[in-house]
């Protein structure tokens, strides 16, 4: 967890990723935060996200963004 908080405070430095849970909700991210975030993942984690991913779902937090990767690392 520590490594993609490091990771997503270096996409966006002004964020308390930590105890934020309502990342897409409250707009805290927009969608070009998304994308950079995405490409960050892809490249730290060496994985390909998927469009159908995509969702703010598994964007609200770092804890559901950490669950995307573990599961798309294990496809």
């Amino acid at each position: 967890m520590e490594e993609l908080l490091e990771l997503l405070s270096e996409v966006k430095e002004d964020v308390d990723f930590e105890n934020e849970d309502a990342l897409i909700d409250d707009g805290i991210l927009n969608s070009f935060d998304i994308l950079q975030i995405i490409s960050a993942l892809n490249e730290e984690y060496d994985i390909s996200i998927p469009a159908s991913e995509i969702i703010p779902e598994n964007f609200n937090s770092a804890q559901a963004l950490l669950e995307m990767v573990e599961r798309l690392q294990e496809d």
